[in-house]
C-alpha cells in the first residue's frame, strides 16, 4: 500500500501563522529591555518609572484576555489576529511619538504609556486569534500540536529580541527601534492575508467568568509552572553574581534549549496520549530542576537545573490547553484559550515582585525553592484534573 507523502496544507498554514506570530511578538520582545533603559537615560526618570512602563504591557494583556477572546469567537481568529497586528503597529507609531523631542518628560513618558497598553491588548488579540484560527484549520483533535507552535514563536521572538532589541537601541536609538516594531508586524500581516480564514461557530454565548469555571483547573496548573520560568528570568543572573559564578547569561540559553527541544521532539504528546498525563510528567521535572537550583552548590548543576525548567515548563502550556480546548464547545473556544493564557499572565506579572521580596530577606537561591514548591503543587492539581477528566468522560 503507497501512502500520500504530500504535506497538510493546514498544517503547512499554521506554521506560516506561526513565522507571522515571531515577526510581529519581536515587537515586545526588542521592546523588553530597551524601554527601561529610555525611560531610566532617555528619560531621566528612575528605576521605578522603567518597571512601570515595561509591566503596564502585560497588565493590559491580562486584563483583554476575555475581550480577545470574544472577539475570536464572534468574528473569527483571522480577523481577530490581523487586528492584533495592526494594534501593534499603532502601538509602535504611538511609542515613536513619545521620542519626539518637542516632547516634555512627562508628556513623553504618558504617551509612551499609552504605546505600551495598546502593545498589550495587540497581544492578546494577535495570540488568542492564532490559536482559535489554527485551531480551526487543524482540527480541535491537534489542538496540543497548535498551541505548542504558538508556543515555539512567541519563546523563539524572546530569545531572539532581547539581544535585537538592544543591539538596535545602541545603533539606532529608541525611535529606530520602534519603526522597526511597527514594520515587522506589518510584514506579518502581509504574510497571512492570503491565509484561508475559518468561519466561527454560531452557538450561545456564555460569561466569562462562567467559562473560567469550566477551565479553573488546567488554569492554575499553567499558573504554577509559571512562577518557576518567572523566578528563573528574573533572579537567575542576580543568583550566580552573588555567588561570584561566571558566565550567568547561559542560564537562559539552558532554560530555551530544553524548551525548545522539548516543542520541537515532543509537541504531538498531549494529542496523542492526553494533556494531563504529559503536565504531570512535565511538572515532576520542573520541580526537580527548580529544586536543584536552590540547593546547586556548583554553577554546573545550576545550569542544569535551568535545562531541566526548560525541559519541564515547555509542555505544560499546550497539555493543558488541549485539555481546555476540549472542555468547551468551538463557539467558546476563544474566550476559553484567552482565560487560561491569563493565568499564566498572571503568574508572570505578580511573581518577580512577591519572590523579590523574599530574596531580599533569605537570599536568591530561595526563589527557586518558592518554584518548586509551586511545581510540586502543580503537580497535584494535574493529578486532580486528571481524575476530574476520568470521571466526566
Amino acid at each position: 500500500m503507497i501512502t500520500s507523502s504530500r504535506p497538510d496544507p493546514a498544517y503547512r498554514y499554521v506554521l506560516i501563522l506561526t513565522g507571522a506570530l515571531f515577526l510581529s511578538y519581536l515587537s515586545v520582545a526588542m521592546s523588553l529591555p530597551a524601554v527601561p533603559i529610555h525611560v531610566v537615560n532617555g528619560l531621566a526618570l528612575n528605576n521605578s518609572f522603567g518597571g512601570l512602563a515595561v509591566g503596564i504591557a502585560f497588565l493590559s494583556t491580562i486584563v483583554t484576555r476575555s475581550r480577545a477572546g470574544a472577539s475570536a469567537d464572534r468574528l473569527g481568529g483571522k480577523i481577530c489576529m490581523q487586528r492584533g497586528l495592526v494594534i501593534y503597529a499603532v502601538a509602535g507609531v504611538i511609542c515613536l511619538v513619545s521620542s519626539l523631542p518637542q516632547l516634555s518628560v512627562g508628556g513623553a513618558y504618558a504617551v509612551l504609556l499609552v504605546g505600551r497598553l495598546l502593545l498589550g491588548l495587540g497581544e492578546s488579540l494577535g495570540m488568542v486569534g492564532m490559536v482559535s484560527w489554527a485551531i480551526g484549520l487543524m482540527g480541535p483533535q491537534r489542538s496540543g500540536k497548535v498551541i505548542a507552535l504558538v508556543g515555539m514563536g512567541m519563546y523563539g521572538s524572546f530569545a531572539a529580541g532581547g539581544p535585537l532589541g538592544l543591539a538596535l537601541l545602541e545603533r539606532t536609538g529608541f525611535s529606530g527601534l520602534m519603526v522597526v516594531c511597527i514594520i515587522l508586524p506589518l510584514i506579518g500581516l502581509l504574510a497571512i492575508h492570503w491565509l484561508p480564514a475559518v468561519q466561527p461557530h454560531a452557538g450561545q454565548r456564555e460569561s466569562f467568568w462562567k467559562i473560567i469555571g469550566r477551565i479553573w483547573r488546567p488554569g492554575v496548573v499553567v499558573g504554577l509552572q509559571g512562577i518557576g520560568f518567572a523566578a528563573l528570568g528574573a533572579f537567575f543572573s542576580l543568583y550566580f553574581l552573588s555567588r561570584g559564578w561566571a558566565y550567568a547569561g547561559l542560564g537562559l540559553t539552558c532554560f530555551g534549549a530544553g524548551f525548545v527541544i522539548m516543542r520541537l521532539f515532543f509537541g504531538h504528546l498531549p494529542d496523542r496520549i492526553g494533556g494531563t498525563p504529559v503536565a504531570m510528567a512535565s511538572l515532576a521535572i520542573e520541580a526537580v530542576g527548580q529544586y536543584l537550583l536552590w540547593l546547586a552548590p556548583t554553577p554546573e548543576l545550576a545550569f542544569s537545573g535551568a535545562l531541566l525548567t526548560g525541559i519541564g515548563c515547555s509542555m505544560v502550556f499546550p497539555a493543558m490547553g488541549s485539555e481546555v480546548v476540549k472542555q468547551v464547545p468551538p463557539h467558546l473556544r476563544g474566550t476559553a484559550v484567552g482565560g487560561f493564557a491569563a493565568f499564566q499572565d498572571l503568574a508572570y506579572g505578580a511573581t518577580a515582585p512577591v519572590v523579590g521580596l523574599l530574596a531580599d530577606r533569605s537570599g536568591y537561591a530561595s526563589v527557586f525553592l518558592i518554584g518548586g514548591l509551586a511545581a510540586t503543587l502543580g503537580l497535584w492539581m494535574a493529578f486532580q484534573a486528571h481524575r476530574f477528566v476520568r470521571q466526566t468522560a
